[in-house]
């Protein structure tokens, strides 16, 4: 199991794939087996892929129980560091969106493209989650009944169709009981989200973003997605219709083949 000495943790990161590095961020209580092999299969023939584990998630130790955004993109950067990769493709998912928005704002020259997917930029003007679905997780998480919380949690990040489906719920679950996430780590990356706030500070992203979310999405609608392009000069906004938060597991080709050609319209605007 690799893992490197970060910011007081052990962060556990992977390598496959060959080309340009893409590093790959999760979202909350997620780790790097919930990207799936379907969609990860898609893109290691051009990228060689870094998908790791936030601090405390999956097999990377907790360090501080507290901590915010900024102290996970620091992780990120430290991460980079150690692996002596000067400049990568970034990737999130929800909260791992959080941190590569951090992470451009912080460090653009260690980021070659951005790309946000099923996120929220955080603040007044940004949707929040509704108090629907936080009431629906809110009693999953406290009953202690970890097959409900699972069940529960699933059914609202993918949509209705792709949860009727006993196989998809089956692969979505075998990651999640390989590791899964302790209440205190939920909650402090409960907290890290809603301290997260770069509204104001979007519109100096300079690197190439693509934005990618899913109209069905009920953990953060799509409204953030057209407000996150709306404000990152030159974003390019991807909507998936009928789609969930977790769209690169309902749409793993077409998400996939939007970050290479997102990759390769950089590499083109460069060269010319």
């Amino acid at each position: 199991m690799p893992k490197l000495s970060v910011a007081g943790s052990e962060l556990y990161y992977e390598r496959r794939g060959s080309g340009e590095p893409l590093l790959l961020i999760h979202g909350l209580g997620g780790h790097s087996m919930h990207w799936g092999e379907p969609f990860l299969s898609q893109l290691e023939g051009d990228f060689e892929l870094i998908p790791f584990d936030n601090r405390g998630a999956g097999q990377s130790t907790a360090g501080s129980e507290d901590f915010t955004i900024a102290d996970l993109a620091g992780d990120t950067l430290g991460l980079l560091d150690a692996l002596e990769v000067d400049r990568a493709h970034v990737l999130g998912i929800s909260m791992g969106c959080m941190v590569a928005q951090e992470l451009a704002l912080r460090a653009p020259a260690r980021v070659i493209t951005l790309t946000l997917g099923g996120t929220s930029p955080g603040g007044t003007q940004a949707k929040a989650t509704s108090q629907e679905v936080v009431q629906e997780l809110t009693a999953a998480v406290f009953s202690g009944d970890k097959d409900w919380m699972l069940r529960t949690g699933y059914e609202i990040v993918v949509s209705p169709e792709f949860a009727a489906d006993p196989a998809n719920y089956a692969a979505f679950s075998e990651a999640a009981r390989q590791h899964p996430a302790e209440l205190q780590l939920l909650m402090s990356q409960y907290a890290a989200v809603n301290g997260h706030d770069v509204y104001a500070r979007l519109r100096a992203i300079s690197v190439p973003t693509l934005v990618i979310h899913g109209t069905a999405d009920r953990m953060l609608e799509a409204t953030n997605g057209d407000l996150i392009a709306s404000l990152i000069p030159d974003a390019r906004l991807e909507l998936f219709d009928g789609v969930g938060h977790l769209f690169y597991l309902e749409r793993p080709e077409e998400s996939a083949r939007l970050v290479r050609q997102h990759a390769a319209a950089a590499r083109e605007r460069q060269s010319g």
